[in-house]
């Protein structure tokens, strides 16, 4: 067996074509060191702007269920004023936030912005950070398929290793998410959680936010395992409204808290978050979701769409479900779920 893995694992570097120095990995408290092949600037910058984050949910804090009640990744510093982006989960409803610098560093944080429609989300050190330098923002749609990218994550599972930029195409979530854009590399790292995505000159194009089974383009027959990043072309829209107001403007929408996944065609819940709209209309687990407000669905996406574009202040949406045997409709409040997120006190 660890021969096949071995194998699988050269096989796998063979196909990719990366030319690339060995990756570095840094698994121990230690300042991060670079290896005399991979020794620039850029990428020593990308190193020092990488922070460790580790966050305790909110007591009663929903999110908590699925997220755990303490969580741990990375994030990037974006601003000489201490400012970080990470992926949003990491902070979502938490409190007692710190983060370490690859100085080894500890610095209290506290979270400035949640965005739900991108995943971003942004923290702030509450004193200076010292001996780091904030990165460049880049484009990801100025990167070719198959061009050099860089993954960095902080913390005791600190590594800076080459990847490939895979495709970039549209993400859907199971639990009320889509993005229209979002960047696919591979090979997977484990550690993505905030880790940042760098280009050549060292800019940060995406922030790390989950393993996928299949990174390849739909009209691809080979199967490869990668990870999903979120474009920070994303931000500069956004970025006055999250310093602003902590959420982004398209964060203000229609909740329901399902999950969802597409089967068979299809459409069918696999869970129901506790005390969300869809379990006070009765919505369990395994009903089929065939319509909303009378019209047909035909996708996740297409759904979440249809979703989104009803005002928050309609009152009810109107979904058409299959239990097997019957079809029927349940009304379902319209909730913002921006408004339900449990936030520290004094923020």
């Amino acid at each position: 067996m660890k021969l096949f893995r071995v194998f699988l694992t050269l096989s796998l570097t063979s196909c990719l074509n990366l030319a690339y120095a060995s990756p570095i990995l840094h698994t121990n408290n230690a300042t991060p060191q670079v290896s005399a092949s991979v020794s620039n600037q850029n990428l020593q910058n990308a190193l020092a702007a990488s922070v460790q984050i580790t966050s305790r949910a909110i007591e009663d804090a929903s999110s908590a269920r699925t997220l755990g009640k303490e969580r741990q990744g990375s994030g990037v510093v974006i601003g000489s004023d201490g400012l970080i982006l990470t992926i949003g989960y990491l902070i979502l409803e938490t409190e007692q936030i710190e983060v370490k610098t690859s100085q080894q560093k500890t610095y209290p944080a506290q979270v400035v912005a949640y965005d739900q429609a991108t995943g971003f989300g942004l923290i702030k050190s509450l004193v200076p950070l010292q001996g780091v330098e904030p990165v460049k923002l880049g484009k990801v749609n100025e990167e070719k398929i198959d061009s050099s990218l860089w993954v960095v994550s902080a913390g005791q599972s600190a590594f800076s290793t080459p990847t490939k930029l895979i495709d970039i195409r549209s993400f859907t979530g199971y639990w009320e998410y889509h993005l229209d854009s979002a960047i696919y590399t591979s090979p997977p790292v484990t550690n993505h959680s905030g880790a940042g995505l760098f280009n050549q000159k060292g800019e940060l194009v995406g922030i790390g936010s989950l393993f996928v089974q299949d990174v390849m383009p739909a009209d691809q027959s080979l199967r490869m395992a990668g990870n999903m990043f979120v474009p920070v072309d994303l931000l500069e829209p956004i970025f006055k409204n999250l310093l602003q107001d902590g959420v982004g403007p398209n964060s203000q929408r229609a909740w329901l808290g399902i999950n969802a996944v597409e089967r068979q065609g299809r459409i069918q819940i696999v869970r129901v978050t506790p005390e969300s709209p869809a379990q006070l209309a009765g919505i369990v687990p395994g009903l089929w979701l065939l319509g909303l407000n009378g019209k047909p669905v035909e996708s996740l996406a297409t759904f979440y769409k249809q979703l989104w574009a009803i005002p928050i202040h309609s009152g009810s949406a109107q979904l058409t479900l299959f239990d097997g045997r019957t079809i029927y409709q349940i009304p379902v409040s319209i909730v913002d779920r921006s408004i339900n997120i449990k936030k520290p006190l004094g923020i």
